[in-house]
């Protein structure tokens, strides 16, 4: 079965980028206007991150967000064949302000949020980076699926590791080089075992597993925003942070990422992941401690 479903997939990422971005168009009618996937949340979260502009702004901003949402999805099948040489063309990085850490530091963190295109960065990361690059992924409960978004995830070297094994198998990864990727706006499982901070002016739950393994192992941490340069092309900018977690009060560094994901965020709002919901939680002071 995931012969034929790989091979069905790859003959249509050969499909040119026009035709994609056709059938994108056609699906992101579906999918806003039709279906109006998620559209309450993501309302509801860009009038708590917006309250100075108006609901057409606002509108505008989540038309846009739907629009990178369904591109993204349609150019994974894209990426199933592209070529290094068609895939950096497509995308730029500077990974010279990681590379020039490679004989200094072990240990890397490239910390970021959940930005369009995710997919085009963990490709153009790994082939750019001196550093090995480690991912931690969700497998998906369809083998077949999740056996080839495996492999286009890993074609330029990614190393994947999937949640559910990072416990028991991340070690041995740690004993050379690495550089470990993660996101900085995930949401807890458990409100009570996180860092609470202000995300555009309202207290939310942030997972603590990117501050405290920082800490633990004395990681240097970088900074990364990917974004939309035009449809189709994208870029990676990198941000050195610290070589000294340590130096931080606890919940400190989570709450400067954080704020750095927010500061990308208000740069091109429709780049991000709206549809989840961002203040799940609300913050209670005799439950809670802010950070």
């Amino acid at each position: 079965m995931y012969s034929v479903v790989y091979f069905l997939l790859y003959l249509l990422s050969l499909i040119p980028w026009k035709i994609v971005y056709l059938i994108s168009d056609f699906f992101y009618v579906i999918v806003y206007y039709i279906i109006g996937y998620r559209k309450k949340v993501v309302m509801s979260n860009l009038a708590i991150a917006f309250p100075e502009k108006s609901e057409q702004e606002r509108i505008k901003i989540a038309k846009g967000f739907y629009h990178q949402f369904v591109d993204s999805l349609i150019e994974m099948i894209k990426l199933i064949s592209i070529s290094k040489e068609e895939f950096q063309k497509r995308h730029s990085i500077n990974t010279e302000v990681l590379n020039a850490y490679y004989d200094k530091v072990d240990k890397v963190q490239v910390v970021t949020g959940h930005f369009f295109s995710w997919e085009f960065a963990n490709l153009g990361v790994s082939l750019e980076s001196k550093f090995p690059i480690i991912v931690v992924y969700m497998p998906l409960a369809n083998k077949v699926f999740d056996k080839i978004m495996f492999k286009m995830r890993s074609k330029f070297g990614t190393i994947l590791v999937a949640a559910t094994d990072f416990k028991t198998k991340f070690h041995q990864y740690t004993k050379d080089k690495y550089s470990l990727i993660l996101v900085a706006d995930q949401n807890p499982g458990n409100p009570k075992n996180a860092y609470w901070v202000p995300f555009f002016g309202k207290m939310a739950p942030f997972v603590r597993g990117p501050e405290k393994g920082a800490k633990t192992n004395n990681t240097a941490i970088f900074y990364a925003h990917f974004y939309s340069v035009k449809r189709g092309y994208y870029r990676t900018d990198v941000e050195f942070v610290t070589t000294d977690p340590n130096s931080f009060e606890e919940g400190a560094l989570t709450k400067l990422l954080v704020k750095k994901v927010e500061d990308s965020v208000r740069q091109q709002p429709s780049g991000y992941l709206w549809s989840h919901k961002r203040w799940k939680y609300e913050f209670d002071s005799s439950k809670y401690k802010a950070s």
